[in-house]
C-alpha cells in the first residue's frame, strides 16, 4: 500500500540516439500484485549509459530512462512481497535489486548451460525496459521506479552505507563474475588492464582473493591514483607508455614469465591483444571490458593463444548471485577498501547531460544520479 498519494514521478530520459537528456513528468502506476515502488535515493552513471546515449548497443527501445543499477526506499508494496531471503519486503527499507528481470528458467541456457545470462528472454532496467513500456519507470534516473513482479530484491546491509553500495554499483557484481571466471590461486601475480569501476573492483577483489602481487594498467591518472589507494601494488598509464614497454615492466616484475591471470576491463579493443602478451604461458584470460562492439582487432591464433597454451574466458553481464554477494563482500571488506571513495561527483536529474559527458571523458571516477537530493 502507498503510504502517502504519489501521482507523478519526474525522470531523465534519453528521447532517441545521440539527442539531449529530456526531463519528463510520468504518471505512477497503480502497483500490481508482487509489484514495489522505490523512491530512488541514487543510481550510478556508467560507460553503458554512455553508449546508450550514443546508441551503441542494440535493440533498445526509445525513450528510454537509463540507471540499471540503483537503490531507494520502498514507497509502496501491493501484496505479500520477499527478498531471496524469504524475508518480507516493508515501506521505508532500503533496498537494491537484480537488473536483470524476465529470465526464464525454463531454456537451455538457463537449465542446462547454467548460463541465465544468455537467456534469450531476459530483460534489463534502464536498458531494454523502454519508458513507455507499461508499466512505465523502468529506470533508476527517476524520483521513483516502479519494480515489476517478479524482480529480485535484496536489502541493503545493515553496515553498508548508501555511498558504499551505490560507489560499487555493477562495477563489483561484475568484476565478482570475472574473479568468479578468473580462478586466482594464493600468490598469483595479477594485472588488471582498465582503471575504471570493473577495473578497480578487479583488483579489489583480487587483492581480496590471496593474490601476491596486483598490477594496474589504465588512464587517467586520478583513476591510477584511486587504484594505489585500494592497495594495487604496480600502476602504470597506457597515455605514457608503448605496448613494448609495458610487456617489457610486467615481465621484469613477474620473473620474466608475464602476470597468471589478467582480467581486461578497459573496453578497448585493442587491449585484448595485448592482454594475450600480457599473459604467462598456461596462464589465463578474463575479458570483462568488451561490453559493446568497439571493433575488431587482429590475432594470431598460433603465437597468442595456442602456442602459449593461453586459457581466455569471456564474462558477460552478472545473475542474482553476483549481486548477492557483492553485498557480502561490502559487509565484510568496504572498510578496508572504500568503496565509497570511488564517487567523484552527485548530479540531480537536471545534470544528467553534464553526468554523461564526465563519464566520457573521463573527469570522474564515479558519478551518481540523485534524483530526490543529495545522499
Amino acid at each position: 500500500m502507498l503510504t502517502t498519494p504519489l501521482t507523478t514521478s519526474r525522470a531523465s530520459v534519453l528521447p532517441a540516439p545521440s539527442v539531449a537528456p529530456a526531463l519528463v513528468s510520468y504518471p505512477i502506476p497503480a502497483l500490481e500484485t508482487g509489484a514495489v515502488l522505490l523512491k530512488t535515493v541514487a543510481s550510478e552513471v556508467c560507460g553503458t549509459d554512455v553508449h546508450l546515449w550514443h546508441g551503441r548497443l542494440a535493440g533498445v527501445p526509445y525513450p528510454l530512462i537509463p540507471g540499471h543499477v540503483s537503490l531507494g526506499e520502498v514507497a509502496a508494496i501491493e501484496g505479500d512481497v520477499r527478498d531471496v531471503e524469504g524475508n518480507p519486503v516493508c515501506v521505508g527499507e532500503m533496498m537494491t535489486f537484480l537488473d536483470v528481470h524476465g529470465t526464464c528458467g525454463a531454456c537451455w541456457y538457463c537449465l542446462v548451460a547454467k548460463a541465465s545470462t544468455r537467456c534469450p528472454h531476459r530483460k534489463v532496467y534502464g536498458i531494454t525496459f523502454g519508458a513507455e513500456e507499461s508499466p512505465g519507470l523502468g529506470g533508476g534516473w527517476s524520483e521513483y521506479i516502479y519494480l515489476r513482479p517478479g524482480t529480485k530484491l535484496l536489502k541493503l546491509a545493515p553496515n553498508v552505507s548508501p555511498d558504499a553500495f551505490i560507489g560499487a554499483g555493477c562495477g563489483l557484481p561484475t568484476a565478482v563474475h570475472a574473479i568468479e571466471l578468473a580462478r586466482i590461486q594464493l600468490g598469483d601475480r595479477v594485472l588488471v588492464q582498465g582503471s575504471g569501476p570493473v577495473g578497480l573492483s578487479c583488483a579489489a577483489l583480487a587483492l581480496l582473493s590471496g593474490a601476491g602481487w596486483v598490477g594496474m594498467i589504465g588512464a587517467p591518472a586520478n583513476r591510477l591514483e584511486m587504484a594505489r589507494k585500494i592497495g594495487v601494488d604496480w600502476t602504470q598509464d597506457v597515455l605514457e607508455t608503448t605496448q613494448g614497454e609495458r610487456l617489457r615492466a610486467v615481465r621484469y616484475i613477474t620473473g620474466g614469465r608475464g602476470a597468471d591471470v589478467v582480467i581486461e576491463a578497459s573496453g578497448n579493443p585493442s587491449a585484448v591483444v595485448e592482454g594475450c602478451a600480457l599473459t604467462r604461458d598456461a596462464g589465463r584470460y578474463v575479458i570483462v571490458g568488451q561490453y559493446t562492439d568497439n571493433g575488431a582487432v587482429e590475432l594470431n591464433p598460433h603465437l597468442d593463444i595456442n602456442k602459449k597454451h593461453l586459457e581466455i574466458r569471456g564474462c558477460w553481464g552478472s545473475d542474482f548471485s553476483h549481486v548477492y554477494r557483492a553485498m557480502s563482500v561490502l559487509s565484510r571488506f568496504d572498510r578496508q577498501i572504500g568503496w565509497s571513495q570511488l564517487i567523484t561527483r552527485r548530479y540531480g536529474l537536471d545534470s544528467v547531460q553534464q553526468a554523461l559527458e564526465d563519464v566520457e571523458q573521463r573527469r570522474v571516477v564515479k558519478a551518481v544520479i540523485a534524483p530526490n537530493g543529495d545522499l
